[in-house]
């Protein structure tokens, strides 16, 4: 039998498993969608409550993703697409949230904003935190620049790491190995006792990976492989001084040893080293109808890149958010807060840096009949270029129990990196922020507690002063850029199966660097995506599922011919299996990827993986 006879027989008979074991299974309880709270916020309001278009990555989801990679598991949701997801593992990550350029999207830890000044784009890398770190991920589309400033141009991405217990003590880990000598080792301990909590484990991983550059069409040259090596520690800590006030301390560290090569189609012995540091606090201080929020983070991020242009680029974060939430009535709520920033880049001869102050407020009316309204503002002041404002209105009407309109009408904007307005190429101290305007429409269907829902979503965003470098002049605020589309996800729950899809469109212009001119397509953005994921308890034991994506035909710019090719469509076969043994604190899984072994380029130049999987243990001992 061939490769497809094979695995169709397989799959036949996983499905006859679990239609099998469907037929006895036990309905159970779980935590409705609509009810569950959204931290990223700032108000932590039940997705009922809310107009916003919002997804959670579920614990249970990050556990059953131990063989994926952060990227990878990010670029499944609709409506993001993640370069690079499934290109060499080393190879840098650009995050593209509805069709906005990367570094658009704010990166959350904990609800604390990530920066990299050291950066270009200044987005967060990441490629710094391992899945088995995190408990669940919230994913807020749309602009959200009114709360967490700038960057938050087209949606925030909220990652909630892993906290100790209230009670006794758990040892927990990963250990797996995969295709291409990959290799990845966790253990964390975590626990407390009253008043006192923690968690701290530390991530090791490798792999030899694979040449990053793609070997040009008719040349029969060997490609070395460009391969990692990268450690990771991360503590958190929860104390409760009374029963009003806590502090929740954390550190962060990060190791990565990256071999990379020359460009597209360009082979070479390059590595870099990328240290982070990153440590801070949350402390809250609760009362009856309110409570008071700190957040501080420091964060250093320096990359060390050793190539026939070596370069070194370093910089430094600090970050104080303040605020406090106050609920004037039950139908009510306050949010008032100051958040100031200080950027720094320490690899400039000047050591440039700058400070971003805000005040920002939001008033948060819900359940008056079917009505629910957010409204917010915020004050921008930056050092160099001076004010702006952004606001926000997101109404939603819960027509009936099952359906949900909603919509958003919002500003938002982009503050010019230091290595824009301070760096050593093209920097222009005059350069104004990038700002945006977004509107977006939807409704949302839920019938049967959730068993069956469906979210329809469209948005357009005009983004206005966007900074591009041309050169010899460096860089300017010149292009005015447009995109619109909109997204489908239906959900259907019955028995032991869950069955999650989605369909994303858009289309825009801007500018890039090949025609040096605004054109109407974006570059690695396909303009049709698509995807489904199909899983089943098969047995008390065991559970599997199938994940299928679709991407559409894109543009790219080619950098070695100085054209715009087209990219033809792919489209990526995945499949998870885990068996649980000692009454579920040990889990084995086999996750496969690229199962038909589609042969494509996610940018030009670039390999991507072919078939690979990985597999692995995971433990939690009590």
């Amino acid at each position: 039998m061939n490769k497809k006879t094979i695995l169709a027989a397989a799959g036949l008979g996983v499905v006859q498993l679990m239609i099998s074991q469907w037929a006895n299974a036990q309905q159970k309880d779980t935590l409705q969608l609509k009810d569950v709270v959204i931290s990223a916020t700032k108000n932590d309001q039940k997705q009922s409550q809310t107009g916003k278009v919002v997804s959670i990555i579920s614990r249970e989801v990050l556990e059953r993703s131990n063989g994926k990679s952060l990227p990878e598991l990010i670029s499944e949701q609709a409506g993001i697409i993640v370069a690079g997801a499934s290109s060499n593992p080393g190879l840098n990550k650009s995050v593209f949230f509805r069709g906005a350029g990367s570094a658009y999207a704010v990166v959350l830890i904990d609800g604390i904003v990530q920066n990299d000044p050291s950066g270009n784009g200044g987005a967060f890398d990441l490629r710094l935190l391992s899945i088995d770190q995190i408990d669940h991920i919230e994913i807020l589309r749309g602009g959200q620049s009114t709360i967490y400033g700038s960057d938050a141009v087209a949606g925030v991405i909220n990652i909630i790491t892993k906290k100790g217990g209230p009670k006794g003590n758990t040892i927990y880990g990963v250990a797996s190995a995969g295709s291409y000598e990959t290799y990845k080792g966790t253990i964390g301990l975590n626990g407390g006792v009253e008043g006192f909590s923690y968690n701290i484990n530390y991530t090791h991983a490798k792999t030899d990976g694979i040449s990053e550059a793609a070997t040009p069409v008719g040349s029969t040259a060997q490609f070395d492989k460009d391969g990692f090596k990268t450690d990771a520690l991360n503590a958190n800590f929860g104390i409760k001084l009374d029963n009003h006030f806590s502090v929740n301390p954390f550190v962060r560290y990060y190791f990565g040893n990256y071999k990379f090569d020359g460009g597209a189609f360009a082979d070479a012995n390059n590595y870099s080293i990328l240290k982070n540091f990153a440590a801070g606090t949350n402390a809250k201080y609760e009362f009856a109808t309110g409570k008071v929020t700190l957040n501080y983070s420091f964060e250093n991020t320096r990359n060390d890149a050793h190539s026939q242009y070596p370069s070194l680029n370093e910089g430094r974060a600090s970050l104080l958010d303040l605020f406090y939430n106050q609920k004037l009535n039950n139908k009510l709520d306050l949010l008032v807060g100051i958040d100031n920033r200080v950027l720094k880049l320490s690899s400039v001869a000047n050591k440039p840096e700058t400070n971003i102050f805000a005040a920002y407020g939001s008033l948060f009316l819900h359940d008056l009949s079917v009505f629910n309204l957010e409204v917010g503002g915020r004050y921008n002041k930056h050092e160099q270029y001076g004010e702006n404002y952004t606001y926000s209105i997101t109404p939603s009407i819960n027509i009936i129990k099952e359906i949900k309109l909603f919509g958003t009408v919002s500003t938002a904007f982009k503050v010019p990196t230091l290595n824009m307005l301070f760096g050593q190429f093209g920097a222009n101290l005059d350069l104004k922020p990038e700002k945006s305007k977004n509107y977006e429409a939807g409704v949302n269907f839920s019938f049967a507690d959730d068993k069956f829902s469906l979210r329809l979503a469209g948005y357009k965003r005009d983004l206005t002063d966007a900074i591009i470098y041309v050169y010899p002049t460096g860089y300017i605020n010149q292009v005015s850029q447009k995109v619109k589309g909109f997204e489908v996800e239906p959900a259907v729950k019955f028995g032991v199966f869950n069955i999650n899809a989605y369909y994303a469109y858009v289309e825009g212009n801007e500018f890039n660097f090949i025609d040096n001119a605004v054109a109407n397509y974006l570059f690695r953005r396909p303009k049709h995506t698509f995807g489904i994921n199909a899983g089943a308890q098969a047995t008390d034991h065991l559970y599997v599922s199938t994940n299928f994506r679709y991407f559409g035909k894109r543009n790219d710019g080619n950098f070695t011919t100085y054209t715009v090719d087209n990219l033809p469509a792919y489209q990526l076969l995945n499949a998870y299996a885990e068996y649980a043994l000692a009454k579920k604190r040990v889990k084995l899984f086999f996750d496969a990827k690229n199962i038909l072994n589609e042969k494509y380029n996610e940018i030009i130049g670039y390999n991507s993986m072919g078939f690979n999987f990985n597999t692995g243990v995971i433990f939690n001992i009590h």
